[in-house]
């Protein structure tokens, strides 16, 4: 099925990159106040606003966002909506901290999750609270993740633009094979170490599981469930300090009880190709990953099933990372232009098809009640099961800081992955960068 984003598209768990934030620090202090296209205020002649939004995707969901904007257009004759940016996604911090520097920037831009708290001390980053408080956009109705994933300070800093979960992609027939049963809710990470091991033939060249091992943004958030779920957080209460001094070290015991059995296999590459392909050749037992691979995994002709993740605890609990479309401010007519495509694209109408054919999650329940996204679970196997994780989902937050805490924690997992560092010692070594990052003031 098409639900979900291929493999052409790029990963949206962006490596992190170093420099990125000073960069947009300096674009913050420097980008000029108003109108950021210089004379150019969008408005032609006859009152036509014209919007520019760098969309960062590819192939089939730039497709679905075409279709989009010419519906959008039809409705609304007096905007135009031009698609362009010419980077996709991965690269779209880079161009848009260079744009902001040099006061030439897009109305709309594509923005990770992650990376938004940084772009928002741009003062060119236009506030949505109140187009979110008001009018047609279900704001209440969106599941709290898409909610909390674009706040900052109380304040709704972009629209939410993709929603996913993560959950567990088991490969039926190895399990068959191994004696064991399928996972299902309420399992823990003691019994995923335990499948992992059992699964593992490493003279067949079987994995248990696998794990990203760049120590990019792709390895970092796969632990942020075990750390919430054993009661600690990404920044402590005070803001201070990292919230997983403990926390952590338990988690990374999983990751090292994977790396002791050889159970586990170690992506060397970002964006995680090279894990997705051993699992899709039938040489691994269970992948941690999101909706967006079932359509790669159907194809291969894997027979799937799909738990929800493991806990130490019980209770369900999960991740999700959504991305945003940030607005900019290039003057009113153009951001009212803006604001109002984005209200368009939120209405369950435009977010179903959206979900069904680029590959998000529904961003409200009510897009998730429609007829449409209904038949959608009914025909793929396990999806119900990522929308189901959204319930209880939580976000990272959005802190200026979270790239260096995420960037000290990833070397943290990639030392345990490879058997360089025992946990304690790799979480003390994390907590010494994590913590002098946040202690710089922004």
């Amino acid at each position: 099925m098409d639900a979900v984003r291929r493999a052409a598209r790029p990963s949206r768990r962006g490596v992190l990159r170093a420099g990125g934030g000073a960069a947009l620090a300096a674009a913050a202090g420097t980008a000029v106040t108003g109108c950021g296209a210089g004379t150019d205020d969008g408005v032609a002649a006859d009152g036509t606003v014209t919007v520019e939004m760098w969309h960062g995707q590819a192939d089939t969901a730039k497709k679905v966002l075409e279709g989009l904007v010419a519906d959008f257009e039809r409705a609304h004759p007096k905007i135009r909506v031009k698609l362009g940016g010419g980077v996709l996604s991965d690269v779209m911090l880079q161009k848009v901290t260079a744009a902001l520097a040099a006061g030439s920037y897009p109305d709309i831009a594509y923005i990770f999750g992650s990376d938004l708290a940084r772009v928002a001390r741009s003062p060119q980053v236009v506030d949505l609270t109140d187009m979110v408080g008001s009018g047609p956009v279900p704001w209440k109705n969106y599941w709290a993740a898409s909610r909390d994933a674009v706040t900052l300070n109380g304040r709704v800093r972009a629209a939410p633009a993709v929603l996913d979960s993560l959950a567990v992609v088991c490969n039926r027939k190895l399990f068959r094979e191994a004696g064991l049963d399928l996972p299902k809710a309420g399992w823990t990470w003691q019994d995923f170490v335990s499948s992992a091991r059992t699964l593992t033939e490493s003279g067949r060249g079987r994995f248990g599981t696998g794990w990203p091992g760049t120590g990019d943004e792709d390895t970092v958030w796969r632990l942020w469930p075990l750390i919430w779920d054993l009661g600690g957080d990404v920044v402590d209460g005070g803001g201070k300090g990292i919230g997983f001094a403990d926390t952590g070290a338990r988690a990374l015991e999983v990751v090292a009880d994977l790396a002791r059995d050889k159970s586990v296999y170690v992506d060397p590459k970002p964006g995680s190709e090279q894990m997705y392909q051993v699992f899709q050749s039938g040489r691994m037992g269970m992948v941690v990953t999101g909706p967006w691979q079932l359509p790669d995994i159907e194809t291969a002709g894997i027979d799937y099933h799909v738990a929800p993740l493991p806990s130490f605890s019980g209770r369900p609990v999960t991740i999700s990372g959504p991305d945003t479309w940030t607005v900019f401010d290039n003057g009113e007519a153009r951001s009212k232009a803006a604001r109002t495509f984005l209200t368009w694209l939120a209405r369950p109408e435009q977010d179903v098809r959206w979900d069904i054919e680029a590959g998000s999650l529904p961003l409200s329940r009510r897009t998730e009640a429609l007829p449409a996204w209904q038949d959608q679970v009914a025909r793929t196997e396990g999806l119900n099961v990522f929308t189901t994780a959204l319930e209880t989902a939580r976000v990272r937050p959005v802190h200026p800081a979270y790239p260096e805490v995420s960037q000290a924690l990833g070397q943290a997992i990639v030392a345990v992955l490879l058997g360089r560092s025992s946990p304690k010692k790799a979480l003390r070594a994390c907590a010494d960068e994590a913590n002098a990052a946040l202690l710089i003031p922004r």
